[in-house]
């Protein structure tokens, strides 16, 4: 089967996030398919954007066909945003024709996470005869309305609405990262029957162990053989990851030697830095982010790791955050303040679920895997290890993907 996977954002393990279309396509590779990724030339998420002249350019990475569509850089959460998502979109139904001429997919995927994609990708599947696809990340326009707090009567909302609304409409299948977006569609008047849930995953060898010597795991070392008792967290500092109970927890914990640890960086980090000064909680430390790498050997010198999610509407219809697998995988017991609408910490049984903004019971849930000790943690690790590999492991959930576009392959030219 011949794939056009369009996502605004797709990297890959050297350009960096985001990393689901790299991994599907490769594993979608392996089982014969050919593949061809359609992707923004410049955006906010990636460590490495590449060098573009042309407003497409192609590039082959790891076997994987990449479409570079030419976009304006920006900086921040601004217009500039959004003109860079524009020109995409308009670069794209330009040259829908041309795209289905030279690629010929037999199923083009719509999965950037502002839907606005949806139509370019719809004029290229009626040119190829393909079946048209789409892929949920976030529940966009609920989205910004929920955390911009934007009417539906916003021009952008109602253009996000439009867009959405064609998707569920016009797809042959909806394929969803969340576990209960089927009751979104059905809540929009759409046939929720075509979703089909495909969460994030991972892969085995994603967390390396092998000896890292970074500054950043140094002191993480050096804070064990001095008998402190490491909870972390790794990844982007925002506020939507409810990172200041996390910290105020530590007032909590001054006599059990825990030393709370936040690796990464994001726009909210000089806020936090600035609380933890104010407050003088001396048990509470940063560190810059390591190399995808180096997490491995990272994540081994934590004794417990921890998840949060500031409360949300949208969690209703259920949750998928990657660096809770990273966790898993590493076999850490996890502490998880995400009030949604599925568990993983829960159903895997590898940790303790506590309420959102109670930095209490984060503490408690803390003394609670001090007293479970090295072997108990250890087997709280295993399981939720276990879990992960038996539910989110790539190759299965790439089978499965591909699974749902079979049906597809068989539209017929102009459909």
């Amino acid at each position: 089967m011949r794939i056009m996977l369009i996502d605004h954002y797709a990297g890959s393990e050297r350009l960096g996030m985001e990393f689901r279309p790299y991994y599907m396509a490769r594993e979608w590779l392996k089982a014969g398919n050919e593949v061809v990724i359609v992707a923004a030339s410049f955006t906010h998420l990636r460590k490495i954007n590449p060098q573009v002249e042309n407003d497409f350019d192609e590039q082959e990475i790891d076997g994987i066909r990449y479409v570079w569509v030419k976009t304006p850089e920006y900086h921040g959460n601004n217009a500039g945003r959004g003109v860079n998502i524009l020109t995409f979109v308009r670069k794209l139904g330009r040259s829908a024709a041309r795209l289905a001429e030279k690629y010929r997919p037999e199923a083009v995927i719509s999965s950037s996470t502002c839907p606005l994609d949806i139509r370019p990708a719809a004029k290229i599947a009626r040119r190829a005869g393909a079946g048209l696809f789409f892929e949920i990340h976030d529940l966009w326009p609920l989205t910004p309305m929920e955390l911009g707090h934007l009417s539906k009567w916003n021009p952008m909302i109602m253009a996000l609405q439009s867009a959405e609304n064609y998707a569920y409409k016009h797809s042959k299948k909806i394929i969803s990262i969340l576990p209960d977006a089927d009751k979104y569609v059905r809540l929009r008047g759409y046939d929720d029957s075509k979703v089909v849930y495909v969460p994030n995953g991972v892969f085995a060898c994603d967390i390396d162990l092998k000896e890292a010597n970074s500054p950043q795991v140094e002191t993480l070392r050096r804070l064990h053989s001095q008998g402190r008792f490491l909870v972390g967290y790794t990844g982007n500092h925002s506020v939507s990851n409810a990172l200041e109970y996390f910290i105020d927890a530590s007032a909590l914990l001054q006599k059990e030697q825990v030393t709370i640890v936040l690796v990464g960086g994001g726009n909210y980090k000089d806020t936090l830095v600035r609380h933890v000064r104010e407050n003088g909680c001396e048990n509470v430390l940063f560190l810059d982010p390591v190399p995808k790498s180096e997490m491995g050997a990272l994540l081994a010198e934590l004794d417990a790791a921890y998840m949060g999610l500031a409360k949300s509407n949208l969690f209703k219809y259920g949750v998928s955050p990657n660096k809770l697998f990273d966790y898993l995988l590493a076999a850490k017991p996890i502490i998880y303040a995400v009030e949604a609408s599925n568990d993983p910490v829960r159903d895997a049984g590898c940790g303790v679920s506590v309420p959102v903004g109670d930095c209490e019971a984060i503490a408690r849930a803390v003394r609670s895997l001090i007293a479970a000790g090295p072997q108990g943690r250890a087997e709280l690790g295993r399981r939720g290890r276990e879990y992960v590999l038996q539910n989110h492991e790539y190759g299965a959930l790439a089978r499965r993907y591909a699974q749902a576009l079979e049906p597809g392959a068989q539209a017929k030219k102009g459909e």
